[in-house]
């Protein structure tokens, strides 16, 4: 389907008069479309290359927004998405999957450039998994099966290691040995959410700053972008991976690993944030949290690492020591984290006594 085609296969108000690219994003195909009533609304191609069943993630999402629509008191603070002319919220034509929803006025930032920045974007994610605490995750479509089983993702490396497919295991053994110690560690989450020790919830599964719509006057979190990930899981793997990637002092690809490491004051101000927004979290999942971003952590190294023995084949790789060198860099970040790990429990704790001294007042 034509892009001209598929603006008029939405139930927009007015007629479509203007559309141009949108936005920064690499999955989907984004555009911004002006009708001729001054609405403005984004229209996307669905990348079905990633998302192999589009009908079951807009399920997703609808179910998601619907949900959230009912608990906000401004129209700004979720997504609303625009119904096609049969009904369905997308509309398919030879194999082409697009859908609609209405603009909402703000911007997004790939890096914080205050604490300000950091601190919303924790309350804009611990505010989306407050309003879906009581939402049935279990009913929700996976649409990247075991997307974080960190056992099935150590499986995989260790079977990467063995077929050696490259020649390259030779050259990767200290980074697999480390991964390996830990094993067991990082598989605890998983664990004990398969034996129903921690609750199953509604995850988003990509808790970057740049999916927080911030509003332009005020920087105020307004809403959580891009719910194609959207799925059940742990709560905990979306705040470590938030920490992961917003509290780390050196992109995830530096080669120079004596840059990488964790941000203390930046841990305690998302941790902060998300705690005060997110009241509905158990004392164990709160317990658990520094160990949430230590297993992603690791878990994202594996796969790198994975990636690098079985040809590069997953993630872009720009050079041909690329997913090695990300895999070094999430490891050494791992690393600081273990080194500094009664200070990372130290302030989980003193958050939720804040958390606790505000509920009572």
């Amino acid at each position: 389907m034509i892009l001209e085609k598929a603006i008029f296969q939405f139930q927009a108000e007015g007629r479509p008069i203007d559309s141009k690219p949108f936005g920064h994003g690499h999955i989907n195909r984004t555009f911004m479309v002006t009708t001729d009533r001054q609405k403005k609304y984004i229209l996307q191609q669905i990348n079905t290359h990633v998302f192999k069943n589009p009908a079951e993630l807009m399920e997703n999402v609808i179910a998601v927004t619907e949900h959230i629509s009912k608990k906000v008191d401004d129209p700004k603070k979720t997504l609303h998405f625009v119904p096609a002319r049969g009904g369905e919220f997308y509309c398919e034509d030879g194999g082409q999957y697009w859908r609609c929803y209405e603009l909402v006025e703000g911007f997004c930032l790939e890096a914080p450039e205050t604490d300000g920045d950091f601190y919303e974007s924790a309350v804009a994610f611990g505010r989306f998994q407050q309003q879906l605490a009581d939402f049935p995750a279990d009913s929700l479509h996976e649409t990247i099966p075991d997307f974080h089983n960190t056992p099935k993702r150590y499986h995989a490396l260790k079977e990467a290691f063995k077929k050696d497919i490259c020649g390259r295991a030779k050259s990767v053994e200290e980074e697999f040995d480390f991964a390996i110690q830990r094993e067991e560690e990082a598989g605890t989450i998983q664990k004990l959410l398969d034996a129903g020790k921690i609750p199953l919830r509604v995850t988003h599964n990509d808790t970057k700053l740049n999916n927080v719509l911030l509003d332009a006057k005020t920087r105020k979190a307004l809403c959580v972008l891009d719910l194609d990930t959207v799925m059940p899981g742990t709560s905990l793997m979306d705040f470590g991976d938030s920490i992961r990637f917003g509290a780390a002092t050196a992109a995830e690809d530096t080669k120079d690993l004596d840059k990488m490491t964790l941000d203390l004051h930046l841990f305690e101000v998302y941790t902060k944030g998300y705690l005060e927004t997110c009241t509905t979290m158990t004392d164990d999942e709160i317990t658990l949290l520094p160990l949430g971003a230590k297993t992603i952590t690791l878990e994202l190294g594996i796969r790198f690492l994975t990636d690098y023995l079985e040809g590069d084949h997953y993630f872009r790789a720009d050079y041909p020591e690329h997913n090695l060198v990300r895999a070094r860099a999430q490891l050494k970040l791992a690393e600081d984290m273990e080194n500094k790990w009664s200070q990372i429990q130290e302030i989980v704790a003193k958050c939720r006594r804040n958390k606790n001294e505000v509920s009572r007042d």
